[in-house]
């Protein structure tokens, strides 16, 4: 259940350990809300320059309360957190945790396959008829699915995707978002915002627009699986090259005149996105990502603001502008 803290900061041995913890969460508890706390929590101790002395000054910083600053204390005291060894402890933890490393098997998913005897990796690949395609795809690749995609493979990728795009015409445009975008060294996964001129949030949802471009990438042998296709969201696995790992993908399509707040929403990072709602909602405005919309007296929100990128964003909040690898 391990997780990479952030090598690079003098907290990251705290760090580390708050990430386990939101693995957990998500992963076993389900409990979401827990699971940002922990993530909010570690990705403001990743910013903090200096090593934390202590729990109090831990909690002095932005989205750390009582019960975290407690335990970071104790990670400080003992050098390490009761409650993740009792965790770490626990088979049943252990086999949900396992079995979770298969994209398509949630929490809910894992306790009913370990009721049924299921608790590893390789009793999942010899009873694959209790599977779904999403499942069966994920588990086949899952060494390949796990390992970190270096930044220079996203590059090229995103290069024959909008390379793929200009044949089909030139109106389409693409973004690769996520941590690539941000300028992180790896990503995890590979999410693209798809665009086109003639797709407005007025126009009927068109499945035309979005299946053109992933019949196309399929023909040039970049996508290799589909795990689900709807009108404006793929979700599959692609590859470079037969040399390389395959890896997920996810590409989306947006109307035009969301794509601006679709960009920001899906670059990130998830602390830096609810930070920028708070600020807009403190502004008298709801920001998602879809659209910006003043909130009325009312609370109900008006007609979207007109943006057409993301800089016109952060000027109507009155946010100063962060390059995309300052949103940590």
């Amino acid at each position: 259940m391990g997780k990479k803290g952030h090598p690079s900061s003098p907290n990251s041995d705290i760090c580390a350990i708050l990430l386990e913890l939101a693995e957990y969460e998500k992963n076993v508890s389900n409990n979401m809300f827990k699971h940002k706390a922990y993530r909010k929590a570690a990705a403001t101790l990743a910013k903090h320059p200096t090593r934390i002395e202590n729990g109090k000054q831990a909690r002095s910083l932005p989205g750390i309360g009582d019960k975290i600053s407690k335990k970071i204390d104790e990670i400080l005291n003992t050098g390490k957190l009761q409650k993740l060894e009792r965790i770490r402890s626990d088979d049943s933890n252990n086999s949900i945790s396992e079995l979770t490393r298969v994209s398509g098997i949630g929490p809910a998913a894992a306790k009913k396959l370990i009721e049924r005897g299921i608790k590893t990796i390789d009793d999942l690949r010899k009873h694959q008829d209790e599977l779904t395609h999403h499942q069966k795809v994920c588990l086949r690749h899952l060494e390949d699915l796990e390992k970190r995609i270096p930044r220079d493979e996203i590059a090229q990728i995103e290069s024959k995707i909008k390379s793929a795009c200009r044949e089909l015409d030139e109106d389409y445009k693409a973004t690769v978002c996520g941590s690539y975008r941000r300028g992180l060294p790896d990503s995890g996964d590979i999410d693209v915002l798809l665009c086109h001129k003639k797709f407005s949030s007025s126009d009927k949802k068109c499945h035309e627009r979005l299946q053109r471009v992933i019949e196309h990438l399929k023909k040039k042998s970049l996508i290799t699986d589909t795990l689900s296709m709807g009108d404006t969201k793929f979700m599959g696995v692609c590859r470079l090259d037969e040399s390389r790992p395959f890896r997920r993908l996810d590409v989306r399509l947006i109307p035009q005149d969301q794509y601006a707040c679709g960009v920001l929403y899906f670059t990130g990072s998830d602390v830096f996105n609810q930070e920028m709602r708070a600020h807009a909602q403190k502004q008298g405005f709801m920001l998602n990502e879809y659209s910006l919309r003043p909130v009325g007296c009312t609370g109900v929100p008006g007609e979207p603001v007109p943006v057409e990128d993301e800089k016109q964003v952060f000027e109507y909040l009155d946010f100063p502008y962060k390059e995309p690898s300052k949103r940590l």
